[in-house]
Order: C-alpha cells, then sequence, then structure tokens
C-alpha cells in the first residue's frame, strides 16, 4: 500500500466530512467521571486524615481543565471502529484514565523542570512548598514540595490504569486497551527521561529534539489515546496501523504548536510566563532550528542563555533572534506538513465517515490552538 500522505492533494485531506459533535459536553462529561473517582479515592483515604485530603484536593486541582485532547482522541479512535457504542459511560470512564495519565506526566514534569506555576497557579511542587513554609513546618520546604510531587504523580500513575481497568467495559476489551496503555506509560516515561538527559547535556540536533518531541508527547498525547480507543473496540491490525499513522505526526505537529506557545504565548492565555521554555532551558526543535540558522553570535547568546532566569527585555531579544533566524516560520510550515500528512492518512483510513470527520476537528484544534 502506498503512503497516502505522498499521494492525495492537501485540500482533499482537508476535506474530511466534518462531524457534529458537543465537544464542551464531552468535557463536563471528563470532568464529572474524574470528580466521582476523586470522590471515590477520598473515601477511600479518608481513614489516613487531613493530610490525605490535601493529596487529593490537589489531585482535583491537577485534573482540572485542560482541553481534555486525549480523553477525546481516545473516545473518537473508539467509535471510528464501533460507531454506536453499547454502554457510553463505561466508554468516558476509559477515555477519562488518560486525563489521570496526562496529569500525572505535568506534576512529575513541573517539578523536573522546575516550573512555577501551571495553567495560572502554582505547580504541585510549589504548592505543597508553600504549605510546609506557611505552617513553620520543620526541614526544607522544597524537598517537602518535591516529596509530594513525586508521591501525587505516582499515585495519579497508578489511578490511571485503575480507572481504565475497571472502566466497565467487557474484560476482553478492557485487557486489549491496557496492552496500549502500558506501552503508552512505558514509553512518557523513557521520553521524560530523554528530555532531561538532553538539557543536562545542553544540546540537542534536529532529529534529537525530534525523538524527545516524539516520546515524551507526541504519540502519548494523540497516537496511544486513538490506538486505546480503537483497541476497545476491537480493531484489526490494519485499522490500528491506519489511526496510529494519522496520530503521529498529528502528535509531533501538535508538540511542535506548544513549543511555539512557550515562547511566544501569551501568559494571560497559557498561564505560564513569557518565554518559559526558554527560562527551562528546553532544547525543542525550535531552538534546534535557531541554533543552527541564527547568525554564530546570535546562536551563541541564545545558547548561553537557556536554563537561567530572563528578565522581560532578554525573553523579547531572545525571541527576536528566533524570529530572526526563520525558525517560527519553519516550525509553522512543518506544523502545517504534520498536520496535512496526518488528514492525508485520516482521509483513506477504513473507519467510520461521522468519526472521519470529528477527527478532522479535533485535528485542526490540536494544532491550531493559541492556548
Amino acid at each position: 500500500m502506498s503512503d497516502p500522505a505522498s499521494d492525495l492533494p492537501t485540500d482533499a485531506a482537508r476535506d474530511a466530512t466534518p462531524g457534529d459533535w458537543d465537544a464542551d459536553a464531552f468535557r463536563d462529561q471528563i470532568r464529572a467521571v474524574l470528580d466521582d473517582f476523586l470522590d471515590e479515592q477520598a473515601a477511600r483515604l479518608g481513614a489516613l486524615g487531613a493530610d490525605a485530603a490535601r493529596l487529593v484536593a490537589e489531585a482535583r486541582t491537577c485534573v482540572g481543565g485542560g482541553k481534555r485532547f486525549r480523553a477525546a482522541f481516545c473516545y473518537w479512535g473508539y467509535r471510528a471502529i464501533q460507531p454506536e457504542v453499547a454502554d457510553d459511560a463505561a466508554l468516558v470512564r476509559a477515555c477519562a484514565a488518560l486525563e489521570l495519565l496526562h496529569a500525572s506526566a505535568l506534576v512529575h514534569d513541573d517539578l523536573m523542570d522546575s516550573s512555577d506555576t501551571r495553567r495560572g497557579r502554582p505547580a504541585t511542587h510549589r504548592a505543597f512548598e508553600g504549605e510546609h513554609r506557611g505552617a513553620g513546618w520543620t526541614g526544607d520546604p522544597g524537598q517537602y514540595g518535591a516529596a509530594a510531587a513525586i508521591l501525587l504523580g505516582d499515585l495519579l500513575l497508578g489511578w490511571a490504569g485503575d480507572m481504565l481497568r475497571h472502566c466497565g467495559l467487557p474484560r476482553a476489551q478492557v485487557d486489549a486497551g491496557l496492552s496500549v496503555f502500558e506501552l503508552c506509560r512505558t514509553e512518557v516515561i523513557a521520553g521524560q527521561f530523554l528530555d532531561v538527559s538532553v538539557q543536562a547535556r545542553a544540546h540537542a540536533d534536529m532529529d534529537t529534539a525530534m525523538t524527545v518531541l516524539r516520546y515524551k508527547s507526541a504519540k502519548y498525547s494523540i497516537e496511544r489515546p486513538l490506538e486505546i480507543g480503537a483497541a476497545l473496540a476491537g480493531a484489526s491490525k490494519e485499522q490500528s496501523r491506519q489511526l496510529s499513522s494519522f496520530g503521529l505526526p498529528l502528535g509531533e505537529a501538535f508538540q511542535l504548536r506548544d513549543d511555539l506557545l512557550g515562547v511566544f504565548g501569551d501568559p494571560a492565555l497559557t498561564g505560564k510566563p513569557a518565554g518559559d521554555d526558554l527560562v527551562e532551558g528546553k532544547r525543542t526543535v525550535l531552538v534546534a532550528l535557531t541554533l543552527a540558522g541564527a547568525d554564530p553570535a546570535e546562536a551563541e547568546r541564545l545558547d548561553s542563555s537557556l536554563g537561567s532566569p530572563l528578565e522581560d527585555a532578554a525573553v523579547v531579544d531572545l525571541r527576536r533572534i528566533i524570529r530572526e533566524s526563520g525558525a517560527d516560520a519553519q516550525v509553522e510550515q512543518l506544523i502545517g506538513s504534520l498536520a496535512d500528512k496526518a488528514l492525508a492518512v485520516l482521509v483513506r483510513a477504513d473507519i467510520d465517515e461521522h468519526a472521519r470527520g470529528v477527527l478532522a476537528q479535533l485535528a485542526s484544534a490540536a494544532t491550531q490552538r493559541v492556548v
């Protein structure tokens, strides 16, 4: 079979039949399912007292908000194979498990990056650090915050597997989904370690930056959620392969958009300080392209500034270097190319027509967002 992305016109890829779907109502469903699940966990941990209650309260904060892309791609991965859902409530619970996985990754990521904020509020380790300091407890507040974040991230990760395992779908379907979920979990943890190691070496060429992007984010954000949903629905190997071929380039485009927002995004919308990825020293594709294309002196200025505290004026200057190198335009072109490749696969995939339209809408939302 030929590569659909190579022989299908871009315009045809974008003409996938639009599907009507209430994304807001779906997000409300996911939120309600997560609230119910955390209510159960709070009751289970009630005997542990106030400290356990604080842990669950922070978990609620961590899973609140967001676009719910992972849950949505899982849901429509299922409906792409099985348009009629016998137990929609059980399927939504299965999809919500991916939001717990996502929350786990964010809690650990913020700690590893020493981020101060997440979605406009203190990152988990900073929140617990502040509680320690405010209460005047003994020991190091920073160490307490780090310990709490590690434990909460681990707990969220464990809960994700629990929620999928006990979602209520038939056991054979759940087992098929769990096999993909387990692979996804392994990939995102290994991808995080690769990211940490790249930052420690303070160097990443284009290929390395793309590998980090793929395994830390792209796969678990879109490709694997699609595959989990499809596996729950009993997809054939070919159908799973097609959804994977759609999901991986789309996930890469999704993360490239995130990388642009991490440098150029509006803090009022992203909930992160201006140029946060530069302060954190992220060796992204955007940075790799800038270092390769900028004037050597300007490239050295960017390279030496990454991972250090930056005043607003310094962030503005580094943004200028990136723009003048043409790296941001190159990333925009790459996002478009990857999105086109994904849509070209989607338009030919052996899936339900209504699901195809909704997945096309989700693809646009994931790659064209401003937050």
